[in-house]
């Protein structure tokens, strides 16, 4: 059991909690989401909807819209084909079924979407009410639609990218855990701002028990993150980690908790990023190659993105 420095005062407003047994997995995951599953509500009471469509990932979102437009079509579809088709002037009446049905669904879509080509109008006091009411539908949803997408597409955020692992590297005269990131956009992040968590578990009067203990950074702020920036945490006396070898990183449960803070001067806005390195992804006696170097004619900066994770032995 590894044994930390008595002396290091643990952090208590972290918000994990300290109860070991009653944790399962990581903290927080590589996403910067919490691993948290809520339960004791029904899913309709634990979910909001507006936070949840604006997080969804593109294809998924892109999906559910076309899922939603083409189900309350076939929906609506229906309807005036349980009402019959005759009530669509214009429409070819058929005896073959799918030829019928088909027309109906294709009112429903000019109707929804308040086009109205002209060669389908509904006749009857009870296929009219359906169109109404299938237009007001359709002008609501375009508009929540067209609120989602803005939202999406105007959403802050930090577009930042960190290394697959952390690194414990030769630093000065002893060593230091590492670890990067870099704005992979081309936006303009200034004012950046990195805490670090070290979350590890303990034994305390005969029981585990979660602690967590600050990091203190080489430089824990910059004024602005155009280039990749790499986070030295020096593994000094003062450190939770002093004293720890490569076998008590192996044996040792712990993880470390990375939250960044920027200012986005194009949106006017903080934004925020965090990520998370169990153990496990702490890589010994590494270290990170170089990600930038100047052009040929010694006019620019290139900044290789594709060498993020890149390291090398030491």
């Amino acid at each position: 059991m590894i044994d930390i420095n008595k002396d290091l005062k643990s952090e208590n407003n972290t918000g994990f909690g300290t109860n070991a047994n009653s944790y399962g997995g990581r903290f927080i995951n590589k996403d910067g989401s919490a691993n948290i599953t809520k339960i004791g509500l029904n899913w309709f009471e634990r979910i909001s909807w507006y936070h949840y469509l604006l997080a969804l990932p593109r294809w998924k979102f892109v999906t559910l819209i076309f899922l939603f437009y083409l189900l309350l079509n076939l929906g609506f579809a229906i309807i005036y084909f349980t009402i019959g088709i005759e009530n669509l002037n214009g429409a070819n009446h058929t005896p073959n079924f799918f030829e019928n049905f088909a027309e109906c669904y294709f009112f429903s879509a000019q109707t929804f979407t308040t086009v109205g080509y002209g060669n389908l109008n509904p006749n009857g006091f009870l296929t009219n009410v359906v169109a109404a009411t299938e237009a007001m539908v359709g002008l609501l949803t375009f508009a929540l639609a067209t609120g989602l997408f803005f939202g999406r597409f105007s959403k802050p955020k930090a577009h930042l990218l960190f290394s697959e692992n952390a690194l414990i590297s030769p630093y000065k005269d002893g060593k230091a855990l590492m670890f990067r990131m870099v704005a992979n956009k081309n936006t303009n992040l200034t004012d950046a701002i990195a805490k670090v968590t070290l979350g590890i578990m303990e034994e305390e009067n005969g029981a585990m028990v979660n602690k967590f203990y600050n990091l203190d950074l080489e430089l824990s702020t910059i004024n602005a993150l155009t280039l990749s920036w790499t986070l030295v945490h020096p593994i000094t006396e003062k450190s939770p980690l002093f004293g720890f070898t490569h076998e008590d990183f192996k044996n040792a449960e712990g993880e470390i908790l990375v939250f960044v803070k920027a200012f986005d001067d194009m949106f006017s806005a903080i934004v925020a990023a965090s990520t998370s390195y169990i153990f496990e992804e702490l890589l010994y006696g590494k270290k990170f190659e170089m990600m930038y170097h100047d052009n040929e004619d010694d006019t620019k900066t290139i900044l290789d993105l594709d060498k993020l994770n890149s390291y090398y032995d030491v």
